[in-house]
């Protein structure tokens, strides 16, 4: 009996629902940052477990209060992920614990009228003795030690008693065994819908590109990374033993963030590179010629003409 099904990850933005898919996978795919918001678009990750199942894993957009065009296209991604599946991982951080953006994802998640499983990401950085909690906040139920972890999860338990929660670490894989074994249960039967060698049906390029804005986010500070978007416009297999061309522009929305990305003498850019070219390596498994771009595309974010241009329907 082979079951098959599509399982959305969601949650507020820095939950760790690309982190967790990558653990999943057991292989990178979504590229993961500290910084909000990272994640801009679907990405689907396919699982196949030979013989058994096959689970297309939807990692999503933080849902936020967007401040931009782009924001409202990222939520309104994240909603749209909700139709169509078999079930659905909804992501709370451990740390904070369920505070109320939380409650309002959760009615989110009950109007779509599918299974749910509760993750309670980051039982990692959840300190292990007494005392080492803070003080809560109104309305929030914050956790700081095992301890309050224990009361936290028991109080949502109850609160929605329908939904197998789990405590995991998407960082060290520590739960995510369990955590699959309960998905395949409540996929229905069905063939697999890919072919049980690719990791995701995304474009190539998009993947690379995500690469690239990966290492921008963990190189610049600030505003910078926010405004940064990355399209590949080429890419090139040139036989032989010759490095894989790899063409691709970094957008940013005004000049002084142009060059702050090129850097003195273009090292910032060069940095950029050098990273990135190493992740697309081991991506496609071969050596790759990366040909990076900055370029100003003013007030990106906000225009619905050049989200078209990005790729942003």
């Amino acid at each position: 009996m082979f079951r098959s099904g599509f399982v959305s990850l969601i949650g507020r933005p820095n939950v760790g629902k690309s982190t967790l898919l990558n653990a999943l996978l057991g292989e990178k795919l979504a590229i993961t940052s500290p910084k909000p918001q990272t994640t801009r678009r679907r990405i689907q990750g396919i699982l196949t477990l030979p013989e058994e199942a096959q689970i297309v894993f939807i990692d999503t957009p933080g849902i936020h209060r967007p401040k931009h065009k782009l924001g409202e296209k990222m939520v309104k991604a994240a909603e749209e992920a909700l139709e169509g599946i078999d079930a659905i991982i909804l992501v709370i951080d451990a740390v904070d614990g369920f505070i109320a953006w939380d409650r309002e994802i959760v009615e989110l998640v009950t109007k779509a009228d599918q299974p749910v499983l509760a993750v309670w990401n980051k039982v990692d950085a959840v300190g292990s003795m007494e005392g080492e909690g803070s003080a809560p906040a109104e309305g929030q139920v914050p956790v700081g030690c095992r301890t309050q972890l224990d009361q936290a999860m028991e109080a949502f338990r109850q609160q929605y008693p329908e939904w197998p929660t789990f405590a995991i670490s998407a960082l060290n894989g520590q739960g995510t065994g369990q955590l699959i074994a309960a998905v395949i249960k409540l996929l229905p039967e069905n063939p697999p819908y890919f072919p049980d060698d690719i990791l995701t049906d995304d474009p190539e390029r998009v993947v690379v590109a995500e690469l690239i804005r990966e290492q921008a986010l963990a190189l610049l500070n600030q505003e910078v990374p926010h405004a940064v978007a990355v399209e590949v416009t080429d890419m090139k297999d040139r036989g032989g033993d010759a490095r894989e061309y790899v063409a691709a522009t970094i957008y940013v929305e005004r000049e002084s963030q142009k060059g702050i990305i090129i850097g003195n003498g273009g090292s910032m850019l060069k940095e950029i590179g050098r990273r990135a070219r190493v992740e697309i390596e081991a991506l496609l498994g071969r050596p790759v010629y990366l040909d990076l771009w900055v370029k100003v595309k003013k007030d990106w974010r906000d225009s619905d003409s050049k989200l078209r241009e990005l790729g942003f329907q």
